[in-house]
C-alpha cells in the first residue's frame, strides 16, 4: 500500500510540475516581430511627404499588434533622395520607400505615367484609373522587372506652374530658361527650348539663389511657403500643366513583401490607402492656407500663364507621350491605357467638375 500510495503522488507531482512548467515557459509557436527599414526621397519633416512615410509606418505597426514595424528614413540618412528605388529594389536591409515615379524614367520610360502626365488627369481622375481603369496592374507589371511592388501614396493636387525670376508671356520665353522640372513635364519644356535640371529638394533653393536654375517648380503653395521659394524667385506661376494630379508612390522589395504573411500584406495595403488618403486631404487644406499667406503675407505676384503658352505645351505635350510611345512598348501600352481612361472621366467632369468651378470662380478673387 506505501509503494502504491508513493507511486501515485508521485506520479501527481511530476503532472502538476510539467503543467507548471508549461504555463511559464515562453509560448512555442509565438510569432516573430518583422522588422523593415523605409528610406525615402524626402527632407526631414517634409509635411505629407516625409512625415506622411511616417504615419503609414505607425499605422502598419498599430494594426498589426507590433508584430510588423518599419522604420524611415529620409533622403541621404541612409542613401541619396534619387536611389530609393535601386536601394528597394535591391532588397536585403532595404524593403521599403516613398519617391515619385517619374524619378524612374531612366530605368523605364512607362514609369513617369504614374506620376503625372502634362495637361492629363487629376488627382480623382488618377485614383479611378489606378483602381478601375487598370492603372494598377500596368504599374505593377512596369515595376515587376525590378522586384519592385508599388501602391499609390497620395496626391498633391494639381501643383503650381513654378518661380520665375523673369515673365513667361510667349511661348519663346522659355528658350534658355534653365529649369528645375522632372518627368514628361521636363521633356515638354525642353521640346520649347528650355534647359532642364533635375535636383533633389534639399538642393533647389540653394540652386535658385545662386543662378544655377533661373526658375524651378516644386509642389504646391504649402511646400512652396515651406521652402523659402519666395524669397528668391519674383514671379509664382499657375495653373500646374505640368503635372494635375500629381501621385506619390510607396514601393516595396517584391520578394520582401510576398515573404510577408497574408495579413501582414493586407496589412500594409490598408496602410498605404489610409496615407494616401491622409496626404490628398492635407494637401488640399495646406495649400489652400499657404496660398493665402503667400499673397497677402509675403506679396507675391501671382502670374498666370497666358492661354497661346498653354496651348503650345498642349501640342508639344502631345508630341512628346506619342514620341516615347512610339519607341517603348509598355510605356505605349500605359499611355493608351491613360488616353483611353481619361475620355471616359473627360466627359464626366465636363459635366460637373468644369462648369462647377466655373460657376464660383468669380467668388474667390485673386490679389494680382
Amino acid at each position: 500500500m506505501k509503494r502504491r500510495e508513493f507511486l501515485k503522488k508521485a506520479g501527481a507531482g511530476t503532472v502538476a510540475a510539467a503543467a507548471a512548467g508549461a504555463i511559464g515557459a515562453p509560448a512555442v509557436h509565438a510569432k516573430k516581430t518583422i522588422k523593415w527599414k523605409m528610406v525615402t526621397t524626402w527632407p526631414p519633416k517634409l509635411s505629407y511627404l516625409q512625415d506622411a512615410a511616417e504615419y503609414m509606418a505607425k499605422k502598419v505597426e498599430l494594426m498589426s499588434d507590433g508584430r510588423f514595424k518599419i522604420k524611415v528614413f529620409a533622403a541621404g540618412e541612409l542613401v541619396p533622395a534619387l536611389q530609393t528605388f535601386e536601394a528597394v529594389s535591391q532588397g536585403g536591409t532595404i524593403n521599403a520607400g516613398s519617391s515619385v515615379a517619374y524619378y524612374q524614367a531612366g530605368k523605364t520610360a512607362a514609369a513617369q505615367w504614374f506620376a503625372a502626365v502634362p495637361f492629363g488627369l487629376d488627382s480623382l481622375g488618377m485614383a479611378a484609373w489606378f483602381k478601375f481603369g487598370g492603372g494598377q496592374e500596368l504599374w505593377e507589371e512596369t515595376y515587376a522587372p525590378f522586384n519592385v511592388l508599388p501602391r499609390p501614396g497620395g496626391s498633391t493636387g494639381v501643383q503650381m506652374g513654378g518661380w520665375f525670376n523673369k515673365k513667361i508671356e510667349t511661348i519663346d520665353d522659355f528658350k534658355g530658361l534653365k529649369m528645375r522640372i522632372p518627368g514628361l513635364g521636363g521633356k515638354v519644356l525642353a521640346k520649347a527650348g528650355a534647359t532642364v535640371v533635375l535636383t533633389p529638394g534639399g538642393e533647389i533653393f540653394t540652386n535658385l539663389e545662386r543662378g544655377v536654375i533661373d526658375a524651378t517648380e516644386w509642389v504646391g503653395p504649402l511646400h512652396d511657403e515651406i521652402m523659402g521659394f519666395y524669397k528668391v524667385a519674383k514671379y509664382y506661376y499657375y495653373p500646374g500643366w505640368h503635372e494635375p494630379g500629381a501621385f506619390v508612390e510607396y514601393i516595396f522589395n517584391k520578394k520582401a513583401y510576398e515573404e510577408l504573411p497574408k495579413e501582414l500584406q493586407a496589412i500594409l495595403d490598408a496602410a498605404c490607402s489610409q496615407a494616401s488618403e491622409w496626404t490628398t486631404a492635407g494637401f488640399n487644406a495646406g495649400n489652400s492656407k499657404a496660398l493665402e499667406s503667400l499673397i497677402y503675407k509675403h506679396n507675391v505676384k501671382l502670374m498666370r500663364f497666358p492661354d497661346p503658352v498653354l496651348e503650345k505645351l498642349k501640342v508639344y505635350s502631345k508630341e512628346v507621350l506619342n514620341e516615347i510611345a512610339a519607341k517603348d512598348p509598355q510605356a505605349k501600352k500605359v499611355n493608351d491605357s491613360f488616353q483611353k481612361f481619361k475620355k471616359v472621366v473627360g466627359t464626366w467632369g465636363e459635366v460637373s467638375e468644369k462648369p462647377y468651378y466655373n460657376s464660383i470662380a468669380d467668388k474667390y478673387p485673386l490679389k494680382k
